[in-house]
Parts: structure tokens; C-alpha cells; sequence
């Protein structure tokens, strides 16, 4: 690949070989790095395997599970109807969703479902942008109220309008607006997307997303003719830390054919260059090329931060994750650089933005920089072997102007 302006030729060869060397020592299996630098591809690698047994090569286009970088998406879809006037971030979900009207409330989140008591207000939209609708998911402290969402989330095999009736019928941990709970809220945006619109989640988003953003490969689902790229997903044993597969590639995988329930919080797969093609409209402020998703007001809007100070000092996964982020409208942003070494992830200028996703996949945006990272594996994203971090730290370091 021939020099970018901007970027150091010999740093970017140090990253390649960084990422070749997890794969060598057999920390991962494979692993595909795309760095985009104004308005150019600086570094692209795909080392090591897609399907270690099978010794299957990592591609370029190898299609990934992104998990909950699925949510970021969800959103932009969700904003997209905001500006057609379909609804608003202060409407009521119950004028869209039904199922979640007379919502009740549990005093604590662990308390018996028969203690709830009328809420004092219900949820609005602006509520499950950011993860505040007071539903929430095992991300809580264990109890009945976590054990009755598990058991609705079985519905996920029935579809969208008994999953959320099912959610529907039970009571909110935490007074909606007031408290960050991860999860549970995306996929609820999901069904309000479809029902919004008038057509299934997959539709709208292929339809309005990915097809003007030229994205072919990105959906709830692979396709036979496409199975051959998709990457093993791999978890590890805790004994003995060896990989084993979480999920194949072939007609056994859980992504070989549609699923019943679309899940606008983490069901997508995706490619890196499809992923940038996203990224790239929002670092465009709402456009890329010739394609407006967004108008640049709404991309601000939801590239800052809605927390308060008070919901930032909760702990999130264990960590003091909102040292140096906040919360937009489905992705985080940074805006204290010196305090966000706290987070799983490195340095990055004050108003980068992005998600991550529980499979170890990772990207993020950077307006001050114009610069786009995006990161894909297929492991455990806490998994301590996994190099984003060192593929982010030495993307900075790669910059030469």
C-alpha cells in the first residue's frame, strides 16, 4: 500500500507486524485491522485465521458478528425516523409500543415483582437511546426481575411483538431517565423501528442504510452463498484458557438463516470495509459521498454526552468506564482524554465516538484526527489477549503531521 499523507510509513508497518505477532503467539486466532485517514485507507491486515481447524485464512472481507456494534446502527435508524417527524426523543414509547404502557416500578431492583408500584412517568424515546428506560437486563443485581427477563427473552425464537409484550407485563428497575442500565433497551428500539415504519427491522435497515451506503454484507444473517467467510466465533475455557468454538461457520451457525427476532441491540454481522462505509457517514456528520443520512444537527446530538455526573460515577462492567466518556445517542464519546485510560480501550482525542461489541469487535471514530479505527475478532471482549488496544495506540502513533 502506497504512503498516506499524514501517516508514518515505518509506524504503520510497526502496527501490522504488532497484529501479526498476537497471531504468532496464538493469543488469537485471527484478526482484521482497517485504518482511514483523511479520506483514505492508511493500513488494512487481515492475519492469522478465520477458522483455525480449518485453517481457513483471514480475509479482508471475512464477515464478523458485531455484536453490539449492531446498536450504533439501531440508532442512526431511530434518528433517521426523528427527522421524518414519525416520532420524537420526547414522545412517549406507548404511542409506538402499546405493550409498555401503565408501566410499574420496583423500589430496588432486586425486590419480589409483586411489590411494584405505578411509575411516576413513563418511558421516552430519548430514554432508550441511552440505555435509561429503567428495563434492563443481567447487567443488575440478581432476582426475580432479572430471572423473568431471561425467560422473555425466549420469545426472541417466537418474534419481535411477543418479546415485547412479554417485557411489557413486567415492572422497570429503575425510574425511566435516571440511571444507565445496559442492554435490553436497543432491542426494544428495534421493534419500535419496525413498527414506526411500517416494515420489519432487516428491511428498513437494508433499505435505508445499507444499500445507499453500499454495505452488501452486512445483515441479521449469512447467506449460503457467503457462509464461506464468516469467521468461527471463538470463547475460552476458564481452566484451561485454551479457545473453544462458540459458534461455527457453516450451516450449524446461529447466523445461517434469518432469525424470527431481529436484534436491533447486537444481531448484525458485518465486514470492515462495510463497517467504515458506516462510520464513514458519520464522521461525515451525517453524509457520505453523495448519500445524507443524517442532518449534521443530529449527528452532534448524538455524539455527546447525555449522562449526568451522577450516572457517571456508577460503574459500568466493573469499571469506572465513564471516567473519560459520557453517552450519546448509541455510542459513547470521549471528553476528559487524561482520565479515559481507565476504560478497556487507550488514548483518543476529546469528541471521538463509537461502540464496541461483547465478540471483541471495535471501532471508533475520531472527528479532531479525521480518523477511523475499526478492529475485528472473533473473541470474548474481555478477554485480556485481545490487541484493540494496542491496535488503537499504535494507529495514534502512527499519525506523521
Amino acid at each position: 500500500m502506497a504512503a498516506i499523507e499524514g501517516m508514518s510509513k515505518g509506524r504503520l508497518t510497526r502496527l501490522s507486524d504488532a497484529m501479526r505477532g498476537y497471531v504468532d503467539r496464538d493469543e488469537v486466532a485471527g484478526v482484521v485491522t482497517l485504518l482511514y485517514r483523511h479520506g483514505e485507507i492508511a493500513q488494512v491486515d487481515a492475519v492469522g485465521y478465520q477458522d483455525e481447524a480449518a485453517k481457513t485464512p483471514m480475509r479482508r472481507d471475512t464477515i464478523f458478528r458485531i455484536a453490539s456494534m449492531t446498536k450504533p446502527i439501531t440508532a442512526v435508524a431511530t434518528l433517521m425516523l426523528i427527522e421524518e417527524g414519525k416520532f420524537g426523543l420526547s414522545t412517549p414509547v406507548e404511542k409506538i409500543l402499546p405493550e409498555l404502557a401503565d408501566r410499574k416500578l420496583l423500589a430496588g431492583p432486586a425486590d419480589p415483582l409483586n411489590t411494584a408500584k405505578p411509575a411516576p412517568h413513563g418511558i421516552v424515546v430519548s430514554d432508550l437511546l441511552t440505555h435509561r428506560s429503567g428495563i434492563v437486563t443481567p447487567d443488575t443485581p440478581p432476582g426475580p426481575l432479572v430471572e423473568a427477563l431471561k425467560e422473555a427473552d425466549a420469545a426472541h425464537q417466537i418474534g419481535p411483538d411477543e418479546w415485547i409484550k412479554r417485557v411489557g407485563a413486567l415492572p422497570l428497575a429503575y425510574e425511566p431517565g435516571t440511571r444507565f442500565n445496559y442492554g435490553n433497551s436497543f432491542d426494544v428500539l428495534g421493534v419500535l423501528v419496525a413498527r414506526a415504519s411500517g416494515m420489519p427491522l432487516s428491511d428498513f435497515l437494508e433499505a435505508r442504510i445499507f444499500k445507499p451506503l453500499g454495505m452488501k454484507d452486512t445483515a441479521f444473517f449469512v447467506p449460503t452463498d457467503k457462509m464461506a467467510r464468516l469467521a468461527v466465533n471463538y470463547s475460552v475455557d476458564q481452566q484451561t484458557k485454551k479457545r473453544t468454538v462458540a459458534d461455527p461457520s457453516g450451516p450449524a451457525s446461529r447466523w445461517a438463516k434469518p432469525p424470527a427476532f431481529p436484534a436491533g441491540a447486537g444481531g448484525l454481522v458485518s465486514t470492515a470495509d462495510d463497517y467504515l462505509a458506516f462510520a464513514k457517514m458519520l464522521l461525515g456528520k451525517g453524509r457520505s459521498g453523495d448519500v445524507r443520512l443524517l442532518s449534521h444537527e443530529t449527528v452532534a446530538l448524538m455524539t455527546s454526552n447525555w449522562l449526568t455526573p451522577e450516572q457517571r460515577k456508577m460503574p459500568f462492567s466493573g469499571l469506572d468506564f465513564w471516567a473519560g466518556q459520557g453517552f450519546g445517542l448509541g455510542v459513547s464519546v470521549v471528553d476528559d482524554v487524561a482520565r479515559q485510560v481507565r476504560t478497556p480501550f487507550g488514548y483518543s482525542s476529546a469528541g471521538s465516538f463509537g461502540w464496541p461489541g461483547a465478540w471483541g469487535t471495535w471501532w471508533q471514530a475520531d472527528p479532531k484526527e479525521d480518523m477511523i479505527q475499526i478492529f475485528l475478532v472473533q473473541l470474548p471482549a474481555g478477554d485480556p489477549r485481545t490487541p484493540v488496544r494496542a491496535f488503537q495506540a499504535a494507529g495514534y502513533r502512527a499519525i506523521d503531521d
